[in-house]
């Protein structure tokens, strides 16, 4: 059996996806929502930690908690995506490592120190950050990914009180293609790559 999926869903989810910055004036239902996480919470982390945390931030009066913290060139395309992700990490990650790696119940002791934690932490985060952008886009979404955001800001409004940091904020709707830009150029294999 093979695991490859078709052109089509690699056009869909890679290949033809763009970055959007304009949206239709079309909402996204909570279930919508839920279904990224369902989906992308199976892709590996090590150890299956599963730092990733996110604050979908949907109405008006979230939205407008969000705005002082967003660089000017993000606020007009936020305040009218219908949902913005912030996608955080958690420090505190390990103490749902019994659940999550059950076939090592001391794993959680591989995380005592803070500063293994956070780089763990941050790590598979982003990397689980990367899942969530698949994961929209193979249930149909746009995204706007974006980094031009006061961090310290966000995480006062939004995770005060708990371990959890911001790292991504992604923009989530069904895009209007007069909003994108050219597509940029990319690396070739051989300016980013080498096989050893």
């Amino acid at each position: 059996m093979s695991h490859a999926i078709n052109d089509e869903a690699l056009d869909t989810i890679f290949r033809a996806a763009r970055t959007h910055n304009k949206w239709q004036d079309k909402p996204i239902s909570p279930a919508l929502l839920m279904a990224i996480y369902d989906l992308m919470r199976w892709a590996p982390t090590a150890a299956n930690c599963s730092p990733a945390r996110i604050a979908y931030v949907v109405s008006k009066e979230a939205k407008e908690r969000l705005r002082p913290h967003l660089d000017a060139g993000n606020v007009d395309k936020t305040m009218a995506a219908p949902a913005t992700a912030i996608i955080g990490y958690d420090l505190d990650f390990a103490r749902f490592m019994p659940k999550l790696y059950p076939v090592n119940p001391g794993a959680k002791d591989w995380f005592k120190d803070p500063k293994l934690a956070e780089t763990v932490a941050f790590r598979n985060g982003s990397l689980q950050g990367g899942y969530f952008i698949m994961a929209a886009r193979a249930l149909g979404l746009d995204c706007g990914p974006m980094s031009g955001f006061d961090n310290a800001g966000v995480d006062r409004e939004f995770f005060a009180g708990t371990a959890i940091r911001s790292n991504i904020l992604c923009n989530l709707a069904y895009g209007d293609a007069t909003g994108v830009y050219p597509r940029s150029p990319r690396l070739s294999f051989d300016e980013a790559c080498k096989i050893v």
